[in-house]
């Protein structure tokens, strides 16, 4: 019988060689003699990545040797990026395990460097520094200098942002558990935040002028509120709409955060309005008619881009935009959806449900009206049939119907944002983002998404974050540090309706 890791280095390696002819003219396209050692005999997929590694991957210069070394030749970062772009998902894996595993930190070296440092706590100031240094230096995996070549040849960023959303999803699917793949998660997100500084960041206003491409770009990203037609997406940056993307001179015509603006008389209630009302292509804009600034879309477009702050950075841009191109404007505003409010409220009621204790989370008099409403039976068919309503759109074009959950769903929905927490910051990740920027938790909006998305995932209920620009750096540091959410009266006043009515 044959083992497992025999078969999977014999199918790697006929992989190998079913590529050999196309990997070989890329390589010749780009002048690359890197080339050359698949002409030599592999044992297995196994032995090909370890040649390669071994290869590619430099030794680290000595201490001494750090800034007089020459840099390993161009041809072995394309050779890494093209052997790495023909494997298939579970060879990813083992490459990427091999790569962080045999060349990472020496650990031998760090050890002695750890032992020196001790030993001249006594010594003078200068000696301590230097070891400090030398210690710092052994700290460095192998594998980052090749990933810093790599950073430098065309196309090399772009292809470190996927190789981290590959690693990124190695971690979250728990496909490995190993500690060094992490340690290379951590390498590569410091470098990328250090690539993707917001100074080396250009903001851009993408117009109906914009090269197709972007345009292009800018619908399929679109992640909240899908683009329906090129129509729609005309309408979303003409008269009294913007949209801003965040780009890198490493990365052309690949926006990396997207924001959309809608430039409105007051503070918007429902998206219906701003995405959704088919205004002339050719309207003007009627400055003195521009009193606010709605972001109702921010979108990452790159997995890989994860943990590295851009969308915060790109409301701050913005808004200064804005006050220069409208210096009366002074209310700024997200129109927020609120991901992941209906599941966890279909979780509550099975919870209750199952544990007989409907009565905590509706006072006595609403399940009456839920049980008219819905002409259900009182208890279990009574719940049921709240839990029905949850995901359908049923309880918002009945009239009757929506009266009663109104204020049911508006004060879950507060305690939801403002109560439920996970390492005591929000647990709904758009108000923990927006909070995180300083925003006030400003006002739930009921019917403010009708759409069959809008209504299974928050009940057709949307959320404004208000920005008040004086306060915005005192709110992110009291909620940062304090975990303390800044909310409005009205927000406030939905939490304590919740906290009388309801018993968590």
């Amino acid at each position: 019988m044959i083992s497992n890791p025999a078969i999977w280095a014999f199918r790697s390696s006929v992989r190998c060689w079913r590529h050999r002819a196309v990997l070989k003219a890329a390589l010749q396209a780009s002048d690359v003699k890197a080339w050359r050692w698949y002409s030599t005999s592999i044992r297995g997929g196994v032995t090909g990545m370890e040649e390669i590694l071994a290869r590619v991957v430099a030794p680290l210069p000595t201490y001494e040797t750090r800034d007089k070394s020459p840099p390993p030749p161009e041809s072995n970062s394309l050779e890494f990026m093209h052997f790495y772009s023909i494997l298939d998902k579970e060879d990813k894996l083992g490459f990427l395990t091999k790569l962080s595993q045999d060349f990472g930190v020496d650990h031998n070296n760090l050890s002695e460097l750890a032992v020196r440092l001790l030993d001249t706590q006594l010594r003078d100031l200068a000696t301590i520094l230097q070891v400090e240094d030398r210690l710092r230096y052994g700290l460095t995996p192998r594998y980052k200098q090749l990933l810093n070549h790599i950073s430098r040849v065309e196309g090399g960023v772009k292809f470190l942002v996927d190789l981290r959303a590959d690693v990124l999803e190695i971690i979250s699917s728990k496909a490995s558990e190993s500690p060094h793949i992490r340690d290379l998660n951590g390498t590569l997100k410091s470098l990328l935040s250090e690539w993707f500084s917001v100074g080396l960041l250009r903001l851009e206003r993408i117009t109906w002028q914009s090269p197709c491409e972007i345009l292009q770009k800018i619908s399929l990203y679109e992640a909240v509120h899908p683009v329906r037609n090129w129509s729609d997406l005309k309408r979303r940056v003409g008269p009294c709409r913007r949209c801003y993307a965040f780009t890198h001179a490493a990365m052309p015509m690949e926006p990396l955060v997207v924001l959309h603006v809608a430039l409105t008389e007051d503070i918007s209630d429902n998206i219906q309005s701003i995405v959704r009302e088919f205004a002339s292509l050719e309207s003007e804009e009627d400055v003195n008619k521009i009193n606010a600034a709605i972001f109702y879309s921010i979108s990452s477009t790159q997995a890989g881009l994860q943990g590295v702050e851009l969308g915060n950075y790109l409301i701050k841009r913005v808004v200064r935009e804005l006050q220069s191109e409208f210096p009366h404007m002074a209310q700024f505003s997200s129109l927020s959806p609120i991901p992941g409010f209906s599941s966890w409220l279909q979780g509550l009621l099975s919870q209750y449900r199952k544990e007989g204790r409907g009565s905590d989370l509706l006072s006595e008099q609403e399940w009456k009206e839920v049980e008219q409403a819905t002409d259900s039976a009182p208890g279990t068919p009574a719940m049921e049939a709240l839990h029905k309503l949850i995901t359908s759109s049923e309880g918002l074009r009945s009239e009757r119907l929506s009266r009663v959950l109104e204020p049911v769903l508006m004060r879950l929905c507060a305690w939801y944002l403002y109560g439920e927490k996970r390492r005591g910051y929000a647990l709904n990740p758009v108000a923990n983002f927006h909070l995180q920027n300083g925003a006030t938790m400003w006002r739930l909006n009921w019917h403010a998404d009708t759409s069959p998305r809008g209504v299974a995932s928050s009940c057709g209920i949307m959320v404004n974050y208000r920005y008040f620009l004086s306060d915005t750096s005192k709110n992110s540091a009291v909620y940062l540090q304090n975990k303390v959410i800044t909310a409005s009266e009205q927000v406030l006043g939905l939490v304590s309706q919740f906290q009388k009515n309801s018993k968590l």
